[in-house]
């Protein structure tokens, strides 16, 4: 039991620190400048389904996903890692690798995907599927989005209490953290091609 309790409480602290609510919580705050309680909730809760609906997707279409594309867990490790590692140092390092697309999407679904829930949470979550099994994730990605629903509930709060400049270095931090899991990944995945 105390195993099962450890591997959800890692599980849903990793989650939430790659979704990063603390990126998100300065564009939120923009977005949703002048508007009621009740819109800046249905924004957020916007945000909070898309990603939801992305991360249990994969969670559990995982293996039929990969058995049409012929792709293995190990392999997708890797990749996944290289690209989470990347994710991580673009956060850290306030870099932009490649060019975003314009489009006229609402900025909550935005935030959603690929904010929130973009290829490093799928990815991570695909992961800890294999490593500690779907019911664990399950839990842990509920939990993880509840909090991150907390974050840009009182995201106005926050900033104001914070300020930008430590939402900005929260961010960075993350960031680090991102890359650090990213390379745990990597290695694991490495190992199982070996």
């Amino acid at each position: 039991m105390d195993a099962v309790l450890g591997a959800i409480l890692y599980t849903t602290l990793a989650l939430f620190i790659i979704l990063d609510p603390l990126l998100s919580v300065p564009i939120f705050v923009n977005m949703t400048k002048g508007k009621s309680a009740k819109l800046v909730n249905r924004e957020a809760g916007i945000a909070i389904g898309v990603a939801g609906i992305l991360m249990y997707l994969f969670l559990f279409g995982n293996f039929v996903i990969f058995e049409t594309l012929g792709i293995t867990i190990a392999t997708f490790q890797v990749a996944g890692g290289i690209f989470l590692f990347l994710l991580g140092m673009q956060e850290t390092l306030g870099i932009t690798i490649g060019t975003a697309r314009k489009t006229e999407t609402s900025a909550s679904v935005i935030i959603g995907t690929p904010l929130l829930c973009g290829p490093g949470t799928i990815t991570t979550v695909l992961i800890f599927s294999k490593e500690f099994g779907i019911p664990v994730v399950a839990v842990a990605s509920a939990l993880s989005l509840a909090a991150t629903w907390l974050v840009l509930k009182y995201a106005t709060l926050i900033q104001r209490l914070l300020g930008e400049t430590v939402t900005d270095v929260m961010g960075k931090v993350l960031g680090m953290l991102v890359a650090a899991i990213a390379v745990k990944i990597i290695v694991a995945g490495i190992q199982a091609l070996i």
